[in-house]
């Protein structure tokens, strides 16, 4: 176990990450990694990896600019995979939330996202109007159709990665986007949905100064968007800060905290180090899905599904020729071939409980220890004594109680370093091997 001195390792959104899977030699079933399973309030999520352009900070599985019969192509195929997916699941299973991501969304048709709309529900049996839904977008395909389409369904979050509100930073941060496109797209979005609005923006970015991050933020907040994620970069610039890794941590860390208080002061609530959610937001309606339980269905080439013994997927790539090939493969499927789990990664006790941790203290309302021994019959703080007294050596873990655990405010600052501290040995080595290529 290292703490490493960057704050900037690794952003666990979840755990173990897709780099971690491995293609499973048994190939196994889908109904039997779902027998038994608590399946009353599951997370559906459907993977669009299509988008107008490639952002030169992305790593997400997408193509950019497909040609129009390979998009046809996909969702004839999304469909097949639905149907199959479906008939594997025990009966009884029921869907609390459901996100429509990618790549983006948006980049299909009008047309083409209805039909998305109405496979889920005619596969999933799910009444897409009566749960929370979340699409992401962006700022050239937040167009009146697609938005009416999704006003119409019932869409209740729409998130757009906005960067920067200044041309030439966003451009630097390889998304070449003009101002005039985002401020219609936000338009749009306000004046033809009654969703709540997410905004992603980067801190970090080459030539971005205190006095320009203040401007982005200032012109995000003053469409109070009811959520607002800030991002640091990962890809350092060629010149400037990113000659020098310290100083560049350190101006992504004073930009973050700059962030974090202009946001504070406007009347945010800081929900994890990106995410921060307008105080006088309600809380979305629909069932209670809870992330350290509850299960998640993943359709499409680039989604991951889990039990809570199996995370499975189809293979990961970012760059270029690999994902063309990844989509191909997925187009030509046997339908019976969806029946099974191809790649993915087996989780023991022990990785379960670190999962646990990980999305419980890796979010200001921090870890309840009750939760955890009612779930695992431990005690975290004996299961996880080096890692828990290593943090709170750094000041960087609190106890609000004898049942709490949470992360200071520096803590939460540095929540990219205390990540990977609770990875296994396991999977950081996988991890490394796949770094490694």
């Amino acid at each position: 176990m290292t703490i490493t001195e960057s704050p900037y390792q690794s952003y666990v959104y979840s755990y173990p990450h897709k780099t971690a899977y491995r293609p499973f030699g048994d190939r196994p079933l889908l109904a039997d990694l779902w027998r038994d399973q608590d399946v009353g309030a599951l997370s559906l999520y459907a993977h669009i990896p299509f988008c107008e352009m490639r952002c030169g900070f992305c790593n997400l599985f997408t193509r950019s600019t497909p040609p129009a019969e390979q998009v046809a192509d996909y969702l004839k195929t999304l469909r097949r995979q639905a149907e199959v997916v479906a008939s594997c699941l025990p009966t009884g299973a029921a869907f609390s939330r459901v996100a429509l991501g990618g790549g983006t969304p948006t980049y299909l048709t009008a047309d083409e996202l209805s039909d998305v709309y109405d496979l889920l529900e005619a596969s999933m049996g799910v009444d897409l109007t009566s749960l929370p839904v979340s699409v992401e977008t962006s700022p050239a395909t937040a167009t009146p159709d697609r938005l009416a389409v999704l006003a119409d369904r019932g869409v209740t979050r729409i998130s757009m990665g906005i960067q920067s509100f200044i041309d030439t930073e966003a451009h630097a941060a390889g998304r070449p986007q003009k101002r005039s496109e985002v401020d219609r797209a936000l338009a749009a979005i306000r004046a033809g949905t009654r969703a709540d609005l997410n905004v992603d923006l980067i801190y970090g970015i080459e030539r971005q100064t205190a006095d320009t991050w203040r401007y982005s933020l200032d012109t995000a907040l003053s469409w109070q968007p009811e959520e607002i994620y800030l991002y640091p970069l990962y890809v350092r610039p060629l010149t400037g800060l990113g000659r020098g890794t310290r100083s560049w941590d350190d101006h992504r860390l004073a930009l973050y905290r700059q962030g974090r208080d202009r946001l504070r002061e406007q009347g945010y609530r800081q929900v994890s180090m990106r995410m921060f959610r307008r105080a006088d937001t309600p809380d979305s309606t629909g069932p209670e899905y809870c992330c350290q339980t509850d299960g998640m269905v993943g359709l499409g080439c680039g989604a991951r599904s889990y039990t809570d013994a199996t995370h499975y997927s189809f293979d990961y790539a970012v760059g270029i020729g690999k994902v063309r090939a990844i989509i191909a493969d997925y187009l030509d499927r046997d339908t019976e071939d969806f029946r099974y789990a191809e790649v993915g990664i087996h989780l023991d006790a022990d990785e379960r409980r670190r999962r646990h941790v990980l999305q419980s203290l890796l979010r200001v309302e921090g870890l309840a220890t009750a939760d955890y021994t009612s779930r695992f019959g431990s005690d975290p703080v004996s299961d996880f004594a080096p890692e828990f007294a290593a943090l709170a050596e750094r000041g960087w873990l609190t106890t609000d109680g004898p049942d709490h655990l949470g992360l200071s405010e520096d803590g939460l600052a540095q929540s990219d370093a205390i990540g990977p501290v609770l990875f296994s040995t396991e999977v950081a080595r996988l991890l490394a091997e796949y770094e490694a290529g």
